[in-house]
């Protein structure tokens, strides 16, 4: 039988979208602004030192997609268990996502740090920046078990209810990484300048703070998933692990599609129109990045809110939540990109000096920026599908819009010769066709009836 709720588990309530959207954006902006400042410091010590610590992200990047599945699966399962006023077994969820997430990290760890240098002697950079995007994966590699507790205790947190946690630990871990560039990437305070490899240390170590801290408040029992010990040992059930595998792994393959697919379009790009249309085509996507923090915020929001209610058997609650999650993420992410494109040329200009990048930026902002509402479908409506444990769907999603409309549109459009505004605008076709296929996968409400029974039940 379905474990009887403790008494005071009887005050659960859950939030709204706006409660879990708007710290899930403040953290994101954060850490985006940061990863801005990161790039401005190390920038200072040489074009070798930019591309170095750019690799270094995207080899970070990698790893978070592996983190990402684990997440994904505690969301999910969390969520569910804290709908159906289960704490013991969203506890037990979170035992057993730390430990598969932590061993993962360690594992993937190890290869990373002996492999480091041709790792980066893969992206075909100089020498120099060779050695020292080899040295920046070394040591950020090196902190990877952190990262896993980071991922896993933000994820479970969010899916029980509890936003503003994560965020305040993001805004100190931020604080503490700004500090470490400051101190270890120029050599202050007595410590040595380590250049490239200060800055990992930095982040590293502001992470593994973060980490510490987020386990310390959990064993104090001063987060709203409270610590139980008595649950460790039932945490390891081999049906349990299987269902945060069964629902992590896809959402891993989406990561891995997403970077074979922007990796296959950013190619066409640099290969038939030139370092200004690549060029143009970052900033582009940096300048918008602030939709993308704002629809991830709802993505939490939803992916939450529909487990929850799920987990509470309230079906039509969770249908009505993903719905909201929606209507706000696609009213928010519309208003921030109109702005962003009636200031398209000034925030360029301001970006580089340079008038044909700043001429193709302009136009691919005003093509990204003209499908935020198109966006916003694919982080509201796939966040509440993965909350609902389908990450299935959001992979058929992103395979079918990214390698089967963008990629193969930009194919065609390169081959017959047209301008790079028609590659940028391949977009369009993407995510069309994605709010599409996750509108209908949403509006059927298959989702409701996947089977993730808790160990408690039966």
């Amino acid at each position: 039988m379905m474990q009887q709720p403790r008494e005071a588990d009887a005050a659960i309530r859950r939030p709204s979208i706006w409660e879990l959207a708007w710290p899930s954006i403040t953290t994101n902006l954060l850490f985006s602004i940061i990863g801005v400042v990161s790039i401005k410091v190390v920038a200072e010590l040489g074009p070798s030192a930019a591309a170095a610590v750019t690799v270094g992200n995207q080899i970070f990047f990698t790893l978070q997609a592996v983190m990402m599945a684990v997440s994904a699966g505690t969301t999910a399962l969390v969520a569910r268990a804290w709908g159906a006023k289960d704490t013991d077994e969203a506890v037990r969820v979170t035992f057993t996502s730390l430990a598969v997430g932590m061993a993962l990290g360690l594992v993937l760890a190890v290869p990373f740090m002996v492999f480091a240098e041709p790792i980066a002697s893969s992206f075909g950079l100089g020498p120099e920046a060779t050695r020292q995007a080899g040295d920046f994966i070394f040591w950020l590699s090196a902190f990877n078990v952190t990262f896993a507790v980071n991922f896993i205790m933000s994820a479970a947190l969010r899916a029980a209810g509890d936003a503003r946690t994560p965020m305040w630990i993001g805004v100190g871990t931020n604080l503490v990484s700004l500090a470490g560039l400051y101190v270890f990437v120029f050599g202050h305070f007595g410590m040595p300048a380590l250049g490239v490899k200060g800055a990992a240390v930095a982040n590293g170590l502001a992470f593994a703070l973060a980490g510490l801290t987020f386990l310390g408040l959990w064993g104090f029992g001063a987060l709203r998933l409270s610590f139980r010990p008595s649950e460790w040992r039932g945490a390891f059930d081999g049906a349990r692990i299987r269902r945060l595998i069964h629902i992590g792994y896809p959402a891993a393959l989406e990561q891995g599609v997403f970077r074979l697919g922007f990796f296959i379009f950013l190619g066409i790009i640099g290969h038939y129109y030139g370092t200004a249309a690549f060029a143009a085509y970052g900033i582009g996507v940096n300048i918008l990045s602030l939709c993308f923090v704002v629809g991830f915020g709802f993505s939490v929001a939803g992916s939450t809110l529909v487990g929850q209610a799920l987990g509470a058997d309230a079906q039509e609650e969770a249908m009505g939540s993903g719905w909201r999650a929606l209507r706000l993420a696609m009213g928010s992410m519309t208003v921030v990109g109109i702005a962003i494109i009636l200031a398209a040329e000034p925030i360029a200009a301001f970006m580089i000096d340079d008038p044909e990048v700043i001429a193709y930026t302009v136009s691919f902002v005003y093509i990204l920026g003209a499908v935020q509402p198109l966006m916003a479908i694919e982080f509201a409506l796939g966040g509440a599908l993965r909350g609902a444990g389908d990450t299935r769907f959001p992979l058929k999603a992103t395979m079918a819009g990214l390698l089967g409309m963008r990629c193969l549109l930009a194919v065609i459009f390169a081959a017959l010769g047209l301008s790079v505004e028609w590659i940028y605008a391949a977009l369009v076709g993407d995510y069309a066709l994605k709010g599409w296929m996750l509108t209908r996968r949403f509006r059927s409400g298959r989702w409701r009836n996947l089977q993730m029974t808790s160990t408690s039940a039966a």
